[in-house]
This record gives structure tokens, sequence and C-alpha cells, in this order.
């Protein structure tokens, strides 16, 4: 490729990404030009509207549309999947010093998760059998269950809830895929959350363990932790969140 058609290329894409801010390359036609303006532009906007239906309620049109073309004249995506473009537009939020929204990181991450957990290849953790106890022995975290933290309520956040500041608590909540492929999102208690938190740990350890590492490091009772602990590790079987580790290698 020549270095006089590499500018051309390199010209026409800057101004298809910022109409106004760079110089449309000479000798195109206005009308083919506007054509793809257009075209490139509604298919991004078109893409995370469908992947962000709650941003869109918060948003009115005309600032969802300048967050679409700063995201359209700031970032290079990475992957040319379009499944991974709402996923670059989350990390692109989080990056930003100031959005129209105080929330709208964090929302966008929470409309994210449902998208990433149905697209994911992760396979659920074994069901354990009858002679697996999760008090006694080595967990795991299904990697279809995350455990999320935010600053914001974002689960309650809509066209008719949008808070100004967020509340003295953080937001801890579950999301998980469930055998017939649908995302449930459910509260988690403070125990549960920190639970959870420490089974991402390079070293799986029983529940126990686990519950006695909360216990110390929040100054509690073991013995008064135990009832609860052991009836949370119950339902988190249950429900999938929680099964036997895997024997290393495996």
């Amino acid at each position: 490729m020549s270095g006089v058609l590499r500018d051309q290329q390199s010209a026409l894409t800057l101004h298809l990404r910022d109409p106004r801010g760079q110089p449309a390359p000479e000798g195109l036609e206005p009308r083919r030009l506007q054509i793809y303006r257009d075209l490139l532009f509604n298919n991004l906007r078109s893409l995370l509207g469908g992947s962000f239906p709650v941003l869109l309620q918060v948003l009115d049109a005309d600032e969802w549309d300048a967050l679409c073309r700063r995201y359209f004249i700031e970032h290079r995506c990475a992957s040319p999947l379009f499944t991974e473009v709402a996923g670059e537009f989350v990390q692109w939020l989080q990056q930003q010093p100031s959005l129209p929204r105080p929330f709208l990181a964090e929302l966008a991450h929470y409309e994210w998760v449902e998208l990433a957990l149905q697209s994911s290849e992760a396979r659920p953790l074994p069901a354990g059998g009858a002679g697996f106890d999760p008090w006694q022995d080595p967990l795991a975290r299904s990697a279809l269950a995350w455990p999320l933290v935010y600053a914001w309520p974002v689960q309650q956040i809509g066209a008719g809830f949008q808070p100004e500041s967020p509340p003295p608590e953080p937001t801890c909540l579950l999301a998980r895929r469930v055998a017939d492929g649908s995302i449930v999102f459910s509260q988690l208690s403070p125990l549960a959350g920190a639970l959870l938190a420490q089974l991402d740990d390079a070293v799986a350890r029983s529940g126990a363990d686990h519950l006695r590492q909360l216990a110390e490091a929040h100054g509690l009772d073991i013995a008064a932790l135990e009832q609860p602990g052991r009836a949370l590790l119950t339902q988190l079987q249950a429900t999938g969140v929680i099964g036997p580790a895997r024997p290393t290698g495996s």
C-alpha cells in the first residue's frame, strides 16, 4: 500500500469517526460520505443500545448519542467481534473522569454481566454427590456464579430512580446462570459476599476454614458463626454456586 493511499484511508477513517472535528478527504462525494457516516455510527449506536437497555432509560436521546459518539471517536476496539464491543464499552466507561450520570459505569457493568454470563462457555461445577460436605471438603465457586460489589444500587436504577449520591453501604449481588440458560440476580448478605470473595483464593479450602478466616478477620466468635455458616454453605451448594474443588491439573 502506498503512503498516499494509506494517508487517504487514515483521513477517511478519522472523518467517519469524528465528522465535526476531522475534515473529509478531498475528492469524495458528500452524499456518499454521509451514507457511510450514518451507516457506521447508527450500527454502533444500535448495537450498544441493544446491550444496555437501562442506560437508554436513564439517558435522553441527545445524551446517548453524545456518549456513543465519544466512544466512537476515542476508543479503538481490540476485538473485531460484535459480542465483545459491549465489554469494551464498559471498560471505556470505567476509565472516563466524567459521565452524564455518576452511576453510569457501574450500571453498564451490571447490564453487561448478563450478556457475559449468557455467552460464557464455562461449565457448571459437579454436584459433588452424597459424599461431599461443603463444611469439611475443599470448595470452589462456579465460573457461572459471579459475586458483584457496587457503590450504587444498580439493580434499582431506571427511568424512575436515578440517585445523585451512593448509599452508605455497598450493594452486594450474585449473578448466576441457571440450568435453563437464564441469568438470575440476587442480593448477597455480607457473610455470603465475603465468603464468595475468598473462594477466589489460589488454594482450595473447606467451608470451615473459610468461615474461620472470616471470623478472625472480623473479630467474631467462630462457634457463633458455625450454624449460619453451615446453612449458607448448604444453600450455595444447592443452587450450584459452590461445589467440590477440582483436583489440580484436572
